[in-house]
C-alpha cells in the first residue's frame, strides 16, 4: 500500500496547490504563477515521493508506462485509483476553504476545472482542446519517459519533469486550464457543476491518448540512445 499511499498524497498535493493557486490567488499571481505552482507542487513531490512510487500522479502517466513496458497494467490500476482519490479528496478540501471567504460560489468562481468554449477563458473549440491535451501529453510523457531513463541523470528527473509542466501550462492555460491530467480533471469537475461534468471525457480520452502514444514510441525503440 505504501505506493498507493505515495500517489494519493502526490495527487493530492498537485490539485491543491495547483487549483488552489487559480481558485485563491489566481488574480495577485496570474497565468504565470498558476503555471509555476503546478510545476513546483510536481518538483516537490518528485522528490518527495518518487523514491517510493516514482511519482506518476497521474493516470495518463501510469497508462505511458504501461504502453512503455516499464509498469504492468494490474499496478498501474491501483495507482489511478488512487490518483483519482487524491485528487477528488483535494477539490474537496480546495471547496471548503475556498467557501470560507463570503462572496465565494463555486458556480461563478468555479473549482479550477478544465473547459473549453464560450465563457471559458480563451473560448477555444473542442478541437483546439483536444489537439492540445493530446500533443501537450505526449510531449510530457516523452519528458518523463527521457529523464527517467537508465541514462539520464536521476537528480535531476524530478525538475526537468516539473519545469515542462510549467512550460505546458504557460502556453495552455488559456486553452483548457491544462489537464494533461484525468485525475485533476475529475476531482475538481465532480463539484464544478454540469458543464465541467459534460466535458469531462475530453481530459479523460485526450491525456490517455498523447501518454500512450508516447510510451508506444519509446518502446519500439526510435528514441533510444546511441553510443
Amino acid at each position: 500500500m505504501n505506493k498507493q499511499v505515495a500517489e494519493f498524497l502526490g495527487t493530492f498535493t498537485l490539485v491543491l496547490f495547483g487549483c488552489g493557486s487559480a481558485v485563491i490567488a489566481g488574480a495577485d499571481i496570474g497565468l504565470t504563477g498558476i503555471s509555476l505552482a503546478f510545476g513546483l507542487a510536481l518538483i516537490g513531490m518528485a522528490y518527495g515521493i518518487g523514491p517510493v512510487s516514482g511519482c506518476h500522479i497521474n493516470p495518463a502517466v501510469s497508462l505511458g508506462m504501461v504502453a512503455a513496458g516499464r509498469m504492468q497494467m494490474p499496478e498501474a490500476l491501483k495507482y489511478i485509483l488512487a490518483q483519482t482519490a487524491g485528487a477528488i479528496a483535494a477539490a474537496l478540501v480546495l471547496l471548503i476553504v475556498a467557501s470560507g471567504k463570503a462572496d465565494y460560489d463555486v458556480a461563478v468562481n468555479g473549482l479550477g476545472q478544465n473547459g473549453w468554449g464560450t465563457g471559458y477563458l480563451g473560448e477555444y473549440n473542442a478541437l483546439a482542446a483536444f489537439l492540445f491535451e493530446t500533443v501537450a501529453t505526449f510531449l510530457f510523457m516523452v519528458v518523463i519517459l527521457g529523464a527517467t531513463g537508465s541514462r539520464a541523470p536521476a537528480a535531476l528527473a524530478g525538475l526537468a519533469i516539473g519545469l515542462s509542466l510549467v512550460a505546458i501550462h504557460l502556453v495552455g492555460i488559456n486553452v483548457t486550464g491544462v489537464s494533461v491530467n484525468p485525475a485533476r480533471s475529475i476531482g475538481p469537475a465532480l463539484f464544478a457543476g454540469s458543464t465541467a461534468l459534460s466535458q469531462l471525457w475530453l481530459f479523460i480520452v485526450a491525456p490517455v491518448l498523447g501518454a500512450v502514444a508516447a510510451g508506444l514510441l519509446f518502446k519500439s525503440g526510435l528514441l533510444d540512445q546511441t553510443e
